[in-house]
């Protein structure tokens, strides 16, 4: 394993964070605090309780979900894509480096930075409303796991895109409405039976409801099957990075 190669691009990608804190940082946060004002307020005056819980504090497992799902796949798209863009991509290729060490480079910077934000807005979500974690190990392992797990989907994608326009298309078009539909706001028991059938269809509701529950012991399907949903997405990020580094698949061509 080739550490300083890991490290190399390890730094390089946290550099680049931190040279755009207001976009990279400041924008998520101000719009998790936007989220708390509109769905705090207006809806929350409407709605006091979910399960015994204050609406404003039901909500914030699913917008630092929502965040972290959008953060992570942009971070790790963009990183990866742009060396592409730039032909900087076959220096990586030519050098002594494995596939992994590759990824374990863009990735690992990419859930950095998306597991500093999470807590950043936890810390922000406190400002707004009271915050209860009843299980705080399993509250760092679902936010280390969704991490590292779309940001390698993220990195994927970075690959795949071949222009700017589907670089965004996934996170905009397909993340973001599965969150907002898996039960962020809402409790899926909520919606008539029909719609509870359906909404078990999306995988977002999995992540939102087992880090919901560490959060105060409520979900809307149980514990294991959420853990065991985002063993089965990380593990298909792996093999399909897999697949790509052993095709070459839109990176040797």
């Amino acid at each position: 394993m080739n550490f300083f190669a890991i490290q190399a691009i390890y730094r390089f990608e946290m550099a680049r964070t931190f040279r755009t804190l207001l976009q990279s940082i400041a924008s998520p946060v101000l719009s998790t605090s936007l989220y708390f004002i509109v769905f705090g307020s207006a809806i929350g005056s409407r709605i006091q309780e979910i399960d015994g819980i204050h609406y404003g504090s039901f909500i914030v497992p699913g917008l630092v979900m929502l965040s972290l799902l959008t953060e992570s796949i942009s971070n790790a798209s963009f990183g990866i894509y742009f060396p592409k863009f730039n032909g900087t991509i076959y220096e990586i290729l030519s050098a002594p480096v494995t596939m992994w060490e590759v990824v374990i480079g863009y990735v690992g910077a990419a859930a950095t930075k998306s597991l500093m934000l999470g807590i950043l807005m936890l810390f922000t979500a406190s400002f707004f409303v009271p915050i209860r974690i009843d299980h705080p190990f399993l509250m760092v392992f679902f936010l280390v796991l969704t991490c590292i797990s779309f940001s390698l989907f993220g990195f994927v994608i970075g690959i795949w895109a071949d222009s700017f326009e589907k670089l965004q298309m996934i996170p905009m078009l397909v993340i973001t409405p599965l969150v907002f539909l898996g039960g962020s706001f809402y409790s899926i028991q909520m919606l008539p039976s029909f719609w509870q059938r359906v909404s078990m269809f999306n995988p977002v509701l999995y992540l939102v409801s087992g880090f919901r529950y560490s959060f105060f012991e409520r979900a809307d399907v149980a514990l294991s099957v959420s853990i065991t949903m985002i063993l089965v997405f990380l593990s298909v990020c792996l093999f399909v990075t897999w697949l790509i580094f052993r095709t070459g698949y839109k990176i040797k061509n």
